[in-house]
């Protein structure tokens, strides 16, 4: 059996990182697989990219060209938008190759267009890392309660406070007309059952089989000594670590920032003698020339783009919040889960799919501040290794290799 994925990068952001662990655990389950994709990091001999330097380039100034491509549309989605309408002869080197399958994962920054993602032959899969394969040009609806992805989008769903060409409309019209060919021999993955909902009831996905599968964990997401990695960190010992993802996330209002500080004033009034040995981590930023205001006194731990840094950075911590208004099944909640730490986050998206309220962490009612700064309080009066770590084997490599496979030789045999 022999695999290809697709995506336009193999490291750097979620959907990438998930895309490749996927193919390591495949690799090591005996799977013949490799990857393609624009620009490769990992220095791995099994990710094909482009090598000359006028490719490379290439590679560059399309990811340069996406940007400018979305800015006739001005929205109040301030979520990534992706038009894919660069002309893309990438298609015609994927059917030349004798691969039995394709998996297709993030494909954007002008990587693959819509029209020739619908010319790909054969049996293809789709992980559905977010809601583009089934919206418009955007990644994400803004909110829960758009649904323009299920109704269509014609000229009476666009929302008032757009102005411009309507590229979420030309774009999903565009993947309507190109995928024709494509949605009869497509399976869809989904890392969450919510996921899988959202493209169940997309007006352009609607009927293609889909199946839930959560994204791969590498083992090293395990308990560690608390104190021990502390010291290891250089981190404070006898404070109380409230970990969260880089505050320069802060303009793109789904990721909650705003949710969080609220959040974190509640506490300090819920529990002023508790919130007093508390300090904020900030994990993937380093300290700003200008250090925003939080609440309680801040650590920033900087980048960590190895797995072992991020494991260890989530076993030191007491608790991490994951404040998105919208999310999928974001690995800055399964990661620290699989290490024995608590989860804090809205019960929206595919968090349920991860979070057991009261059991391995807190569900606050959406978007409400004060649930969430409970979350918080319950969350630090849990005692360390007190957290059942049973269901973080669903995740792990070899049990999400198994399913991909299983999968796979159904997808072959239709």
């Amino acid at each position: 059996m022999r695999v290809l994925h697709l995506s336009t990068y193999d490291g750097g952001q979620g959907a990438a990182r998930a895309s490749y662990r996927l193919h390591q655990a495949l690799r090591a389950s005996g799977i013949e697989s490799r990857m393609r994709v624009a620009r490769a990091s990992r220095g791995d001999s099994w990710v094909d990219a482009p090598r000359s330097k006028p490719r490379q380039a290439l590679a560059l100034l399309r990811s340069t060209a996406s940007w400018w491509l979305r800015k006739p549309q001005r929205s109040a989605n301030p979520i990534t938008h992706s038009v894919a309408a660069l002309p893309s002869r990438l298609d015609l080197e994927l059917n030349r190759r004798p691969q039995e399958l394709l998996h297709l994962h993030w494909l954007q920054d002008e990587f693959l267009s819509v029209e020739a993602i619908g010319r790909l032959r054969g049996p293809v899969l789709w992980t559905l890392h977010d809601c583009w394969p089934f919206c418009g040009a955007e990644h994400y609806p803004h909110g829960l309660g758009d649904q323009r992805f299920a109704q269509g989008y014609g000229a009476a769903t666009r929302p008032r406070d757009h102005r411009g060409l309507d590229l979420d409309r030309w774009t999903w019209q565009r993947k309507r007309r190109a995928w024709r060919s494509l949605l009869p021999q497509l399976q869809l993955i989904a890392p969450s059952h919510w996921m899988a909902q959202q493209a169940a009831a997309s007006a352009l996905l609607a009927g293609v089989p889909c199946r839930v599968i959560p994204n791969a964990l590498p083992e090293v997401f395990r308990p560690y000594p608390r104190a021990q990695v502390r010291r290891w960190l250089g981190w404070p010992q006898h404070k109380r670590l409230v970990l969260f993802g880089a505050m320069d996330g802060v303009a793109d209002p789904r990721k909650g920032f705003d949710l969080l500080v609220e959040a974190l004033e509640q506490f300090k009034q819920l529990d002023p003698g508790l919130s007093k040995h508390c300090c904020a981590v900030v994990l993937g930023q380093s300290t700003p020339a200008v250090p925003r205001a939080l609440p309680l006194p801040v650590h920033y731990a900087g980048r960590l783009d190895d797995d072992l840094s991020l494991a260890l950075a989530y076993a030191a911590a007491d608790l991490v919040v994951v404040p998105s208004r919208l999310d999928n099944l974001p690995q800055s909640a399964s990661e620290p889960l699989a290490c024995g730490t608590p989860v804090v986050a809205f019960h929206q998206g595919g968090l349920p799919d991860l979070v057991q309220h009261r059991r391995n962490g807190w569900l606050a009612a959406p978007e409400d501040a004060r649930d969430l700064a409970l979350g918080l309080q319950w969350a630090l009066a849990q005692p360390e290794g007190s957290l059942p770590l049973e269901i973080c084997q669903a995740w792990r490599p070899e049990a999400v290799a198994r399913a991909h496979r299983d999968l796979y030789a159904e997808v072959l045999q239709r």
